[in-house]
């Protein structure tokens, strides 16, 4: 019998481009891996739960999602390490191959997210990322500045940097092998290997927002399909944060 093609909702199937057989983005269920926070006080890893992201089989099967003690969440290469640290300040997790030490230059493959809190300490950083990337809220910098006296904000972005903006709060950029730009700002060393990642502004309405970037270096083994799906997370759970 034969069905009208008009109205029908297909569901998502793998289908044929030049012979090739491409399978569609789905939710797939992906390992949940707890992080301990250390800092001021230290916090236990969270417990385990169910977690899916949508993407295909193939890309599901190299993932994990790896989240701290107070609610900092990335996905990364499956069966990395991480650790994770809070303070006053702001809040940071990493991902890498091997064990983590916060104290690391980190030269190789990671996945760094990091908030900067424009409340509190944080705020002389927050206030350089905005002076780089986020000109229309120069005159929130001002204010943060202001904490800092002896502080000499720059202006215009890291020469090298490539950026692409989702937004007057959003942008996401590559910093390229041996180069220093927003990849680079927060604690990673340069390498060989370039860095890309996302910079986004947390509560635009306060006096000072927060600042969450996100860093992510892939071993050329990787699949670099990954780091789209990774920022793309990393954007929709900003979404969530207090």
């Amino acid at each position: 019998m034969k069905r009208s093609l008009r109205g029908m909702a297909w569901p998502a199937v793998p289908f044929l481009i030049a012979g090739t057989l491409i399978a569609q983005p789905r939710p797939v269920s992906i390992p949940f891996v707890g992080c301990e926070t250390g800092g001021q006080h230290f916090q236990e890893a969270p417990k385990a739960r169910p977690y899916s992201v949508r993407t295909t089989p193939e890309l599901a099967r190299g993932l994990a999602y790896y989240q701290s003690a107070n609610g900092l969440g990335v996905l990364a290469p499956r069966g990395w390490d991480c650790a994770a640290t809070a303070g006053s300040g702001g809040d940071r997790l990493y991902v890498t191959p091997k064990p983590v030490n916060p104290q690391d230059d980190f030269q190789g493959p990671v996945v760094q997210l990091i908030r900067r809190r424009g409340g509190s300490v944080g705020r002389g950083e927050v206030a350089e990322v905005i002076m780089r990337v986020f000109p229309a809220y120069q005159a929130v910098a001002g204010r943060a500045a202001a904490m800092f006296p002896q502080m000499v904000l720059p202006t215009g972005p890291y020469p090298a940097d490539q950026l692409t903006y989702q937004g007057k709060s959003t942008v996401e950029f590559a910093t390229p092998e041996n180069a220093h730009g927003l990849g680079t700002f927060l604690g990673l060393g340069k390498s060989n290997r370039p860095i890309h990642g996302v910079a986004l502004l947390i509560g635009v309405d306060r006096e000072v927002p927060d600042l969450l970037l996100l860093a992510v270096r892939l071993p050329p083994e990787l699949s670099q399909a990954m780091v789209p799906l990774v920022i793309r997370q990393v954007q929709g759970d900003a979404r969530n944060l207090p």
